[in-house]
């Protein structure tokens, strides 16, 4: 992911009639920041940070307020016009500066002051700050049931690591500003620290030549190890790793799977962006990318973290996002676009098609799970993810915007405009507006439809497979081996423009394909083919973002967690060693306890009398032997699971021992969209590590756990592209 959250302000200004013949003044641009030469000491066993940072900014209207955004607990000392300033600078002249009275400790405070007047050329002044401060926001535990997020800080500077953001606001800022830096930083001895661009022949000094919307310093005890490269494009780049002792051994795997990924992407996206590319160790939990680097966690690091989905995604971010910006108050192209790159396209490039239709299958199903009907927002209003519904709409469905992009242009046209992308705004921000025209300038043909259904539009298609017949006489004497079929299409809600893919199969066997044009919310095609049909399939390969029904997917855990009625059956209290179940129900209860009663997760404890199945999904904590409840929500499941005295088995195959564990759903056909979800460890020993990350396995009809870890995965058949018998008439 893309993390250099800018701090986004919105002012209302009152509108003035002009009169028709009136002169319009000049609008000058605002002021902003071009370059930053910063000197920083770090002081972790106090959270303190001691710089100076001369900014160079064109100030842009002369005599006009200036308000830099800083940190609250940061003191200015002192702030001097150094624009004309050949050596030290000690001796020159200081600002008057006043801080805005109105920024509370939570927000960050506004240094207003007035630019000197500037004889150069080009307009530009040169200021320095002095300042000082404590930034201490000790990272937190998400607020959420999802396991894989940041943990939540703004900044933070002691004994266990330094990291310091954009959120941070350690250093004087305008907004709307990219510039350059030049960086040198001092750190307590056996710390290194790391920030963008690249170290030089003194590796506390940096230099950032691109543009950049904000800095990043983090800083620890690494174990550094680096490359010098040369991709296959002849591009040389440093590649290096800055990890803790513990991990140290893992640097050369991640060292050639980032070569690996930049090569894969450098033939699509054009030269890697900058001098060197890191994968950087951090204190606390994240997997964040910024220009350079990316910062991952030590759990993270420790997972082997080289998946296209993971580090392949950090990397795409490198142009898209950390190389081209984005203007997030106008839509975040740039997480769909490193999504579709990345989790998606890369297993087409290295030709693994049965995992590309796993993740288009599976961006469908985060859309169904996690976007109701009437929840729907346009693509174009996604901004930042905060939920899940995020997630679905500015990660997945826009995602797959650009998989129906390249469906519609052809694969010249969109590669061609692609790489016109980075070309274009490297260093600059764009935002879909801009996407559009490079799009229908590569197309040569207006493509305004497209954006204006997929972006401007809330929600996706809906469409199904209402009938389906082969007339019984199919044509006149001498024409009767020809074979037609009619099928009857309708789409549900606001209808879309869309190409869908049939699947017939035929009579002798094999199957026939064939594309159709989807305009109307009810339509009827007539397809010629070679032999008699005996059932179609619509969209069987999954090419197009569509809304699927929830009673149309596998069973699985994350359809417990989104459904709106929920209840957790809770086994009888031991008196043997306490079961790890307890844990997870305080965990949902301190989720939701900030949620209105309706809305929250039932708990029934084993002396609640219930008449019947409760409504919704059910979680059943415990097996047949240990919870009542498991016995009576088995039968949901049919032959798919059986219990025994040393273990279970799945499909027949036995998994036994003291080690093992499974979580298992199975749909509740009595309450199309709700599941039965039941979770069971041999022993509890076999559940620990299980029900701390319970909520991370949410995607899969069974998981089978031994000693904590995944030894088996899989689904109940779903039934996105169930087959529709042809009649025939």
């Amino acid at each position: 992911m893309n993390c250099l959250h800018r701090l986004i302000r919105f002012s209302l200004l009152a509108g003035c009639l002009v009169p028709a013949l009136a002169v319009a003044e000049p609008v000058s641009s605002p002021p902003t920041i071009t370059h930053h030469q910063l000197t920083l000491e770090l002081l972790p066993d106090s959270h303190q940070l001691i710089a100076t940072d001369r900014v160079t900014l064109s100030a842009g209207s002369p005599g006009r307020t200036l308000a830099f955004s800083l940190a609250p607990t940061i003191q200015i000392e002192r702030i001097q016009d150094i624009t004309h300033c050949q050596a030290s600078c000690e001796m020159a002249p200081e600002l008057a500066f006043e801080r805005d009275g109105s920024s509370g400790r939570s927000e960050p405070q506004r240094v207003i002051l007035k630019p000197p007047a500037t004889d150069r050329t080009d307009g530009t002044v040169t200021l320095k700050f002095s300042y000082r401060g404590v930034v201490d926001d000790p990272p937190r535990d998400p607020r959420h049931l999802r396991f894989v997020t940041p943990s939540e800080t703004s900044g933070h500077i002691g004994p266990e690591g330094v990291y310091l953001s954009s959120e941070s606001q350690w250093y004087p800022d305008l907004d709307g500003s990219l510039a350059t830096y030049d960086v040198t930083i001092a750190v307590p001895e056996g710390w290194t620290a790391v920030t963008q661009g690249a170290p030089q022949s003194d590796p506390a000094h940096w230099i950032v030549p691109t543009k950049s919307e904000a800095l990043t310093v983090v800083a620890n005890r690494f174990v550094v190890k680096s490359r010098t490269w040369t991709a296959q494009s002849g591009q040389a780049i440093r590649l290096a790793t800055y990890l803790f002792p513990d991990e140290a051994s893992l640097a050369d795997e991640y060292l050639d799977a980032s070569a690996r990924y930049i090569d894969a992407y450098i033939p699509l996206l054009g030269p890697y962006p900058f001098a060197q590319f890191a994968v950087v160790e951090n204190f606390f939990s994240s997997g964040l990318g910024m220009p350079s680097f990316t910062l991952l966690g030590s759990g993270v690091i420790k997972r082997h973290y080289t998946q296209p989905y993971a580090l392949g995604h950090e990397i795409v971010h490198s142009w898209i996002g950390n190389g081209v910006f984005n203007r997030i108050d106008r839509g975040n192209w740039v997480e769909g676009l490193t999504t579709y790159l990345s989790n998606y396209y890369y297993h087409e490039l290295i030709g693994d098609e049965a995992q590309a239709r796993e993740q288009r299958r599976l961006m469908l199903m985060g859309y169904a799970v996690y976007v109701r009907p009437g929840e729907e927002y346009p693509v174009i209003q996604f901004a930042q993810k905060h939920d899940e519904k995020d997630n679905a709409i500015g990660y997945q469905q826009a995602a797959m915007v650009f998989h129906a992009l390249r469906q519609e242009v052809g694969e010249t046209v969109f590669w061609k405009a692609l790489k016109q992308i980075p070309e274009r705004y490297l260093g600059m921000a764009a935002e879909w507006r801009d996407l559009e025209r490079v799009f229908q300038e590569a197309a040569g043909r207006d493509l305004r439809w497209f954006f204006a259904q997929w972006i401007e539009q809330a929600g996706v298609p809906d469409i199904e497979l209402t009938g389906s017949r082969v007339p019984s006489s199919t044509g006149p004497p001498g024409e009767m081996n020809r074979v037609e079929a009619m099928v009857q299409i309708a789409q549900h809600g606001l209808p879309y423009r869309v190409a869908v893919d049939l699947e017939f199969v035929l009579e002798g066997g094999r199957t026939h394909r064939t594309r159709i044009h989807v305009t109307e919310s009810r339509q009827e095609v007539i397809v010629p083919l070679p032999e008699r049909p005996l059932a179609v399939r619509l969209d069987p390969d999954l090419h197009v973002f569509r809304r699927v029904a929830r009673h149309a997917l596998a069973p699985m855990l994350n359809m417990y967690v989104t459904d709106t009625h929920r209840t957790v059956l809770v086994p009888p209290a031991s008196s043997q060693q306490p079961r790890p179940f307890s844990d997870i129900v305080q965990r949902i209860v301190a989720q939701e306890a900030s949620k209105p009663e309706p809305l929250r997760t039932t708990v029934k404890q084993p002396e609640d009398k219930m008449k019947g199945m409760p409504a919704g999904s059910v979680l059943v904590l415990g097996g047949p032997g240990e919870n009542p409840a498991a016995s009576d929500i088995l039968h949901y499941c049919g032959d798919h699971v059986r219990f025994s005295e040393k273990g279970f088995a799945v499909e027949g195959q036995p998994y036994e021992g003291a080690t093992m564990a499974l979580l298992v759903s199975c749909r509740r056909d009595d309450q199309p969209g709700s599941v039965v979800t039941l979770l069971y460890g041999v022993t509890p020993q076999a559940l620990t590590r299980v029900a701390r990350l319970l909520f991370f396995y949410g995607w899969q009809s069974y998981v089978v756990f031994h000693e904590g870890a995944v030894v088996a995965r899989g689904d109940w058949e779903d039934r996105m592209t169930t087959e529709v018998r042809i009649e025939t008439r």
